[in-house]
């Protein structure tokens, strides 16, 4: 039985008409699809920051087709490719990393393939326009029952992306941020560790604790998010402005 639902994520912004255009494209091939936007805000080209986002939503779903697109090689000899997971899911998007991830959130790869059947695509393909000529209505396809191996040809591998860097130097945990929310709340790369009650990070004071209101008001804590990865923030305020961090920095946890 094919998914019926379209989850949609990108960094196309919202002040054009590309998401629009994309959710036309669906239409015309895949009236009956339910399409669901994640979000359209990922940083422009910040493909780790979009595969993390992506990781981190895609379990709430029942199995459906994943369309993401942050995609700075569009165009270029990166491939199209569409993958299918255990769970019987299905992801449409570039290969540069953005899918895997959440491939391997929804139990691992089970088929990948290289879109090459043009059938599947829009009459006249724009070299920077994919997400609407390319991806939009393979996702709509796939969405309304057309066979993943009709799409294109198989391939044993898609591109995945560095892991990023946790260590434990010196008694210190020192940990990429992964991603930074709506909130100034930080995600570190790593995951549950044993920390002390009374923690520095990058030099500042903060409290290892549950959630926000275990700490006093404008108190820095440590605690672990709702996707198992360790977090800062502060209670009522902005973590990243109070470290001056941004996605793809480092922090450093000591005692």
């Amino acid at each position: 039985m094919a998914p019926n639902t379209i989850s949609f994520t990108t960094d196309y912004g919202l002040a054009d008409g590309f998401v629009a255009a994309c959710h036309g494209a669906i239409a015309r091939l895949a009236p009956a699809a339910r399409v669901i936007d994640v979000t359209h805000l990922v940083p422009p080209g910040d493909v780790r920051r979009g595969a993390a986002v992506l990781a981190q939503t895609v379990p709430a779903f029942p199995p459906s087709v994943h369309l993401a697109v942050v995609d700075p090689g569009v165009g270029t000899a990166r491939r199209p490719i569409a993958l299918s997971t255990v769970d019987g899911s299905l992801l449409v998007g570039p290969d540069n990393g953005l899918l895997v991830p959440a491939a391997e959130a929804l139990g691992g790869i089970a088929t990948a393939i290289h879109l090459t059947n043009r059938a599947w695509f829009a009459a006249s393909v724009s070299a920077t326009f994919h997400g609407r000529d390319i991806f939009a209505p393979v996702a709509a396809r796939l969405a309304a029952g057309a066979p993943l191996p009709e799409a294109g040809d198989p391939i044993g591998d898609p591109v995945t992306l560095p892991p990023p860097y946790v260590a434990f130097v010196d008694g210190r945990l020192e940990s990429e941020i992964l991603t930074v929310d709506h909130f100034g709340n930080i995600q570190l790369a790593a995951r549950e560790v044993d920390l002390p009650a009374a923690v520095l990070v990058n030099g500042t004071p903060a409290i290892r604790a549950t959630t926000f209101g275990d700490v006093p008001p404008g108190a820095l804590v440590v605690f672990t998010d709702s996707a198992g990865y360790l977090a800062i923030a502060v209670n009522g305020g902005d973590a990243a402005a109070l470290l001056a961090v941004n996605p793809g920095g480092r922090v450093v946890i000591a005692p």
